[in-house]
Formats: C-alpha cells, sequence, structure tokens
C-alpha cells in the first residue's frame, strides 16, 4: 500500500522537530510552540479561503498546499497523528454532517 502524502509529509515534519531551527523553518515553528503552530494554520486558512473566493486557482492550490503544510506541523506540536485524523473521519462516515455537528454541540456546548 502506498503511503498517503500528508502521511509523507507529517512524517518529514517529525523528522525536522530537532533539526537545527536556523536552517528549518519546521524545526522554528515547533520551537516557538503550539500558538504558533495555531497561528500559522488560522493564517494560511484565511489565505486558501481569499484565494478560493477570488476564483485563481493556482493560487488556491498553493496556499492549500501551504495550510496542509502548517496543519501538520500543528499536529505535531499538539501530539497528534494523521491516523488519530483519519479515524475521527471514518467515524463520522455515513453521518449527516448537520447531526454529526448537533451531537458535538451538546456534547461540548458549543459550535
Amino acid at each position: 500500500m502506498t503511503e498517503h502524502p500528508i502521511d509523507r509529509l507529517y512524517n518529514q515534519v517529525a523528522l525536522r522537530r530537532n533539526t537545527d531551527p536556523s536552517v528549518s523553518y519546521t524545526a522554528k515553528l515547533l520551537r516557538e510552540g503550539i500558538f504558533k503552530c495555531a497561528k500559522k494554520v488560522g493564517e494560511e486558512g484565511v489565505e486558501a479561503a481569499l484565494a478560493a473566493v477570488s476564483g485563481d486557482k493556482k493560487t488556491t492550490v498553493e496556499e492549500s498546499a501551504d495550510l496542509l503544510y502548517h496543519l501538520t506541523v500543528m499536529w505535531a506540536s499538539a501530539g497528534v497523528t494523521p491516523a488519530e485524523v483519519y479515524a475521527e473521519l471514518t467515524a463520522r462516515e455515513g453521518r449527516s454532517g448537520l447531526d454529526d455537528k448537533a451531537a458535538r454541540k451538546g456534547l461540548n456546548g458549543k459550535s
């Protein structure tokens, strides 16, 4: 079975965790902590959304790749693995998105 590109990306992020932050952007982000990693996910998410709204497909693809990279860095910082995210996606298969959101809101009081 071929390794998923997200798994390969995550593995590269994990390998760079202990690299010198002066030569590795990934190591620098991870050293700066979860808040910096989460902030970058937010920034890249906004950039991807704005590119999509503008109708610029090439930039949407580029910004989406940036978002996925920063998401894997945040996962590594938070101790989350792609396998855990895949398991959650699998658990949600076949459920209505509206029902799932309502169930989560009922459990934690948030939407």
